[in-house]
């Protein structure tokens, strides 16, 4: 009875508002909607959550799992019921089973509801503590491997063909189907779609839940070069290098090695440490001298190697005298004028936490937050409205300030001063803030000069073509080593923050932050708006870098300016031929 119950509130009818009536009192009987209990019945379908829970054990899993995305997830058929959800996932923590923590773990990844989320933090830790271990150990130990081989990959026969779904990077999951000539297809033939519609449907809801897996483990592992995190070397080989999943990203990174000797050795992506290593941990270039990090580079270009994420090329953030001065707050990134609804987007998108700015009491003072360090540090970066509009309820422009960290201190969070700040943490959250500042700031919008007079068009012409952020100064060492290899090599030379192009019309200079171009001999500017998707696609980048990207689409553009057919950038290079 309570197992048919649960089944009914993950899987069956949602009420209907027009015939059942809103589902709560304070609602307008004009607001059409579709839920799963009413208010009167919350109480009753928690007790038979917990109960199947209890008496069910794995059996609940499926109908909690779904319960929980049903009423708190993305993308719902009936309205958020975040208490339902709560004791869905609370529930998932009480059963003490495989399958109720790689539920968890999924739910971590999909539902993106701040208050859920708490609750699955406390429910992994919940359950965590029950097995002795911590909750980052039960989150790496929770990582579904979806039945792949230990390569990343799976097969099924479906009558004359062979289907594969197999993770080929970091970023890919493919399903491909071979026939009987031998000869393979991306999409499903006739015979199969005919033949086998039920397999065909399992295997494409297979790939999406293991795009889904390895997304979220492409961010987790991002977020262990904040931890410092150290493991045995056994247990990391067996949930980090050894699983279908996570090994794929595990074997594009460079990782430190502890010998018998205490010193730690940095191995190359997918070699074998030497010796018998103890323990391992993530190489960080915060830890590395400046020729260790150059090998590094020069090694990852020279075989072609394209990591999961930026680790060799990774930007460093260290402490500056002014910051040490400051003690509690650095300025570093302050006073930039930013597109406020793409830095909005741009927090959530990096798992930031952060005060919607808007013309509403207390909607002036913003701070974006991020948690580092397995959890025990917390960046903030303050910002506020550029000016003031009458017009527009949410500000068009916000002007950046100050980054102050904060540590754990029980429930509660202390702030510290930034000498205090592990360089790891440290690195990692201004990294992000640059990239916040880089991405939004209007200084990298190319269409800026067209807009006419405005008052932050002096801040445009000063950032726009200033002195070159870290991670600027990171894209220009990547650049340095990736001209010798292209075919407008001879045509293009590094000077200071240019990438100088000569073309046959003109002499270009790209700026390595903003990738603004001024045209040589009298520094006019050149107005080319990028595609949507930036970048060429023929050149090996070790690292997503879109700007990068942009930066070498518009040198090959400029290279063979002659070639050039787009009216409205002829126009701009012959004013001046």
């Amino acid at each position: 009875m309570v197992a048919e119950g649960l089944r009914a509130l993950a899987e069956g009818e949602p009420l209907c508002s027009r015939a059942n009536g809103p589902h709560t009192g304070w609602l307008p009987g004009d607001f059409h909607h579709h839920y799963v209990v009413h208010q009167n019945d919350a109480d009753l379908a928690r007790g038979i959550v917990w109960a199947a829970a209890l008496t069910a054990g794995p059996a609940a899993v499926p109908y909690l799992d779904a319960l929980a995305l049903r009423t708190g997830g993305p993308g719902r058929e009936v309205i958020e019921d975040l208490k339902l959800a709560g004791a869905t996932i609370n529930a998932l923590a009480e059963v003490d089973d495989p399958a109720a923590l790689e539920a968890l773990w999924l739910l971590r990844s999909r539902i993106r509801q701040r208050a859920l989320r708490k609750q699955l933090g406390t429910a992994l830790v919940t359950a965590a503590a029950r097995q002795g271990i911590t909750a980052g150990q039960l989150v790496e130990r929770s990582v579904p491997a979806h039945g792949l081989a230990p390569d990343g990959s799976l097969e099924r026969t479906l009558g004359g063909y062979r289907a594969r779904l197999a993770i080929e990077d970091a970023l890919t999951v493919r399903l491909t189907f071979t026939g009987p000539d031998g000869r393979t297809s991306r999409t499903a033939p006739a015979p199969v779609k005919d033949g086998f519609p039920g397999e065909l449907a399992e295997l494409k809801a297979l790939a999406k839940s293991v795009r889904g897996t390895l997304s979220g483990e492409r961010a987790r592992v991002e977020g262990l070069m904040s931890a410092g995190r150290e493991w045995p070397y056994d247990e990391w080989r067996r949930h980090y290098r050894d699983h279908p999943v996570t090994g794929v990203l595990v074997r594009g990174l460079i990782w430190e090695f502890q010998g018998a000797d205490g010193a730690w050795r940095a191995a190359a992506p997918a070699a074998e440490p030497s010796g018998a290593p103890r323990r391992v941990r993530l190489w960080h270039p915060v830890r590395a001298t400046v020729d260790e990090v150059g090998t590094w580079r020069a090694r990852i270009l020279a075989e072609g190697l394209r990591q999961p994420f930026k680790q060799a090329f990774r930007e460093i953030y260290l402490l500056t005298a002014a910051e040490e001065e400051t003690g509690v707050y650095s300025n570093r990134f302050a006073a930039h004028i930013v597109h406020y609804r793409c830095l909005y987007a741009l927090f959530k998108e990096r798992g930031w936490q952060a005060d919607f700015l808007g013309r509403y009491d207390g909607g002036y003072d913003g701070r974006a937050r991020a948690e580092f360090g397995d959890g025990e540090w917390r960046a903030c970066f303050h910002h506020e409205p550029a000016e003031e509009d009458d017009r527009d309820y949410v500000p068009r422009y916000a002007a950046t300030d100050q980054v102050r960290f904060e540590r754990r201190d029980g429930r509660r969070w202390r702030e510290v001063r930034l000498a205090e700040v592990p360089p790891l943490v440290f690195s990692e959250a201004m990294r992000d803030v640059d990239l916040f500042v880089g991405v939004t700031s209007i200084a990298a919008d190319p269409d800026w000069t067209d807009r006419g007079a405005d008052r932050h068009a002096a801040y445009w012409r000063t950032a726009t073509f200033g002195e070159l952020t870290t991670s600027a100064q990171v894209r220009r060492d990547a650049l340095e080593r990736i001209l010798p290899r292209l075919k407008i090599a001879g045509r293009c030379t590094l000077d200071g923050r240019f990438l100088i192009v000569r073309g046959d019309l003109r002499t270009y200079r790209i700026h390595l932050g903003s990738a603004n171009i001024l045209m040589e001999p009298d520094d006019s500017y050149l107005c080319v708006v990028p595609a949507r998707r930036p970048g060429n696609g023929k050149v090996f980048l070790p690292f997503e870098d879109d700007r990068l990207s942009l930066i070498l689409s518009k040198a090959f553009l400029l290279a063979a300016d002659t070639k050039i057919t787009d009216r409205t950038i002829l126009t701009q290079i012959e004013r001046g031929v």
